[in-house]
């Protein structure tokens, strides 16, 4: 008779699996039940709500009419690993130091996040907005919660390096059995130098759209629209919309017919930014904006990649066009309309 060959096992990667499929199974049952979030509409007291005066504010903003602006999703602070609760908090902090060091490096003046945590069981219990603000030098920051309860706490987040005049959050309607998504909306008080300091309020949205069905991306890409109908500001609407220019129910680009929006090569065929296989994350621009620089970073930071572009009011400068061509989907007004 065969005798049975008892392989060793490491106890403690067995005891982080079996936690893992026990949150897991919780989080999912708990999904119908997440808060909503509370949705505001907040007005800065003065010209802007204040910065962190414990962050050092030594950047220069202005370029010569360039704002620098940057997306990610950023895991749950995981990185390449499965799921964020199978790592220690230690290993958590560092990877959003790690994320700290890219947002440093790329120096944009504002950030949008997606899956981004405030202090909860499942990813360490520390505010990773808070963490990278401080590690990167973003003395304005703010965090949207879509998804919340005792074991996890996330959603959107914005950190900028401009005054921000204005924020705005909204959750979208629960779409169970997938926890719940939605949006962050700062304004943000633009310099224009190349305008003689003109300043210009800017509507930059942080946007984390549903990713396991169309119908819900569309409902939800309906919500922002009503959200943002009234509003007259150039706009940028950025993030993880978990949905490809060329699928056959493109989100991506029924927001740039339908509401006046502008992508960057939407065609594009080297501009992936998850797992190397899908473009879910974009920059979307309004009419009187352009692109001047657009980029994917390589950066293994999260299970997505960064993505950096510069831009420019239209009327601002005429070399646009030398260093990039913007492939203008819609010539619409930028108010964003709900199609009947």
């Amino acid at each position: 008779m065969m005798q049975a060959v008892a392989f060793p096992v490491d106890q403690s990667t067995s005891m982080n699996y079996l936690r893992f499929i026990f949150f897991y199974l919780t989080a999912v049952l708990l999904s119908a039940c997440a808060t909503q979030g509370t949705n505001f509409h907040r007005i800065a007291d003065g010209d802007s709500f204040p910065a962190d005066k414990a962050i050092s504010n030594d950047y220069q903003t202005g370029n010569d009419g360039i704002l620098k602006i940057i997306t990610l999703n950023v895991a749950h602070g995981r990185n390449q690993a499965a799921n964020q609760l199978l790592l220690d908090e230690a290993d958590i902090q560092q990877n959003i130091v790690n994320i700290a060091r890219v947002l440093k490096r790329v120096r944009a003046d504002v950030v949008a996040l997606q899956e981004a945590d405030g202090p909860s069981s499942w990813s360490g219990n520390f505010n990773h907005v808070e963490l990278l603000a401080r590690e990167a030098g973003y003395p304005w920051y703010y965090r949207a919660n879509h998804a919340e309860s005792w074991l996890f706490s996330y959603g959107t987040a914005i950190l900028s390096r401009l005054p921000v005049a204005e924020i705005m959050q909204h959750t979208f309607n629960p779409s169970p059995p997938t926890l719940n998504k939605g949006f962050l909306l700062s304004k943000i008080s633009w310099t224009d130098n190349s305008k003689n300091d003109v300043v210009v309020p800017i509507d930059i949205v942080s946007v984390h759209l549903d990713f396991s069905r169309h119908s819900v991306r569309d409902k939800q890409i309906a919500e922002l629209s009503a959200a943002l109908s009234d509003r007259v500001n150039p706009t940028i609407i950025l993030g993880d919309f978990n949905s490809e220019w060329l699928a056959q129910e493109s989100i991506v680009k029924s927001l740039a017919e339908e509401a006046g929006m502008s992508a960057y090569k939407p065609l594009a065929d080297n501009l992936n930014t998850y797992k190397s296989a899908k473009r879910y994350d974009w920059i979307m621009i309004s009419n009187e904006l352009a692109f001047v620089s657009y980029e994917v970073l390589p950066d293994l930071i999260s299970d997505h990649l960064a993505v950096v572009a510069e831009i420019m009011l239209k009327d601002s400068s005429n070399k646009i066009s030398d260093k990039v061509s913007s492939p203008h989907i819609a010539r619409r007004r930028t108010r964003m309309i709900v199609s009947d």
